[in-house]
């Protein structure tokens, strides 16, 4: 494992878990690392070419959204899902069950029926894997609602990241197999 130590005297504990080793593969751990490569990633034109605007933590309804980004043909709702579940090169999301997940895709979904665009990006945390599946096994709730939301017309996409000691960047998109 890979442990970044905190000099916060009123932290609980005194490192945080940044990355795991398994087998060759390294996986990034930090759970904040997801939002912020992508925004990165997103903010260089690398999902929409013409953006206009970038904005994190976006209300719309009862949802909080990672980010609503803007271009000239207006507004999409992004959520953002950091992946570090990898069994035999394919990677799946959620780990645990997650309502608020849930609760996410919901509401993308109600946006794009009232006439916005929507996308989840599962964003994963280790290079290498083959493609991305919603784990049914853990959270079939999650997996239907992200079928249902697919349905309705939101986006799914998944990107590999490269993952070095201290550096995480978006690589490749993988396949999504719902």
């Amino acid at each position: 494992v890979y442990l970044e130590s905190s000099a916060n005297p009123a932290r609980k504990t005194r490192y945080d878990l940044v990355a795991a080793e398994k087998g060759g593969l390294l996986i990034n751990m930090d759970a904040q690392a997801p939002n912020k490569v992508f925004g990165e990633w997103a903010a260089a034109g690398n999902f929409l070419p013409d953006l206009t605007a970038i904005r994190p933590e976006f209300t719309w309804e009862d949802s909080r959204f990672d980010f609503l980004l803007e271009d000239a043909q207006g507004k999409i709702f992004v959520e953002v899902k950091g992946v570090t579940l990898e069994e035999d090169g394919e990677v799946r999301f959620p780990d645990a069950p997650t309502e608020r997940g849930v609760k996410h895709l919901r509401g993308l979904q109600r946006a794009v029926e009232q006439g916005h665009r929507a996308a989840v990006f599962f964003v994963i945390q280790m290079k290498g894997p083959a493609r991305f599946r919603p784990n049914d096994a853990t959270h079939p709730e999650f997996g239907a609602a992200l079928r249902r939301a697919a349905d309705a017309g939101v986006e799914i996409l998944a990107l590999e990241c490269v993952v070095e000691p201290g550096r995480l960047t978006v690589g490749r998109r993988i396949p999504v197999r719902l």
